[in-house]
């Protein structure tokens, strides 16, 4: 693990700076290091997903536990000196590209990577990460399904987004990242983070979050597509009432006719609103979706 003074003499030998504009304050606290590390339990048949490596001080942590790490840099001179630090490491893969291919999509070398070590570790798929909070919870929605899922995260966030992810129902943080992350698992906040542990130091607070994902709740969503469709159709008109939501429907969810006859299965009040509804309303409502669509 690296000091202050460590990343400050590797960002000087290579003549730059932190950069704003990218989100790079690094994690500067040995013993949140530690605690992110002991929460993620990484087992040398884990394939752990780092992104937003910096100078590779958390990075060269995860290679010494897991059986491999794919990390991901967008920026050259960080990556850089990530790969110099972890040269002789065989368990270790550098991605030097935005982790976003767009808002929706993991960055394709990303995935391949990913799936290239799943022939060779057979144990879970973690992300463990100080994510850079531009692309925190795209990076972490993204990895509830698609061709790679993540087992467990353990990350650190701004406060807002950890608060977003944990929240429950009927509460001003409650929102779309909330129920998806519900639905497919049990998400808690673990601790929050002053911005004197990191540098250059942020305007915001932080926190440490662990998702761990369920592998009975994801089976319970019969169609994942449809229910994301679901909850972005009710979510996307959080104030107004179910009744008056389904107008909006597009895509397959403008053929379901029958609304009243679903929210009546699904036990669903329609003159409440959608920020009232849990994360298992939602899949009970698309699951009759699915159903009635055939």
């Amino acid at each position: 693990m690296q000091t202050k003074t460590d990343i400050q003499r590797l960002l000087t030998g290579a003549g730059v700076e932190p950069n704003k504009r990218l989100g790079q304050h690094f994690l500067i606290d040995l013993n949140l290091m530690e605690l992110l590390l002991s929460n993620a339990n990484i087992t040398e048949n884990d394939i752990v997903i780092e992104v937003g490596t910096g100078t590779g001080s958390l990075t060269g942590e995860l290679v010494q536990r897991a059986g491999k790490v794919i990390a991901v840099e967008c920026d050259d001179v960080l990556a850089e000196i990530t790969k110099q630090h972890l040269r002789n490491a065989k368990n270790f893969e550098m991605v030097i590209a935005d982790v976003l291919e767009n808002k929706n999509t993991i960055n394709r070398q990303v995935l391949e990577k990913v799936q290239e070590a799943q022939q060779e570790v057979f144990g879970r798929v973690l992300l463990v990460a100080n994510l850079p909070y531009n692309v925190a919870s795209s990076v972490m929605m993204n990895l509830l399904d698609g061709a790679v899922v993540a087992d467990e995260m353990i990350v650190t966030v701004q406060k807002e987004v950890a608060h977003r992810m944990a929240a429950e129902a009927d509460s001003d943080d409650y929102g779309i990242l909330s129920i998806f992350l519900a639905a497919m698992g049990q998400c808690r906040v673990l601790r929050k983070l002053s911005p004197k542990v990191f540098w250059p130091m942020p305007q915001v607070d932080s926190a440490m979050v662990r998702f761990d994902r369920d592998a009975k709740k994801v089976a319970e969503i019969h169609n994942i597509e449809l229910f994301k469709q679901v909850v972005n159709l009710f979510m996307g008109h959080r104030r107004k009432m179910m009744k008056a939501c389904v107008k909006y429907a597009q895509g397959k969810l403008a053929n379901v006719h029958n609304w009243q006859d679903i929210f009546t299965r699904a036990f669903v009040d329609p003159h409440h609103r959608p920020e009232e509804l849990s994360a298992v309303d939602y899949v009970s409502i698309a699951n009759l979706c699915n159903e009635m669509l055939g």
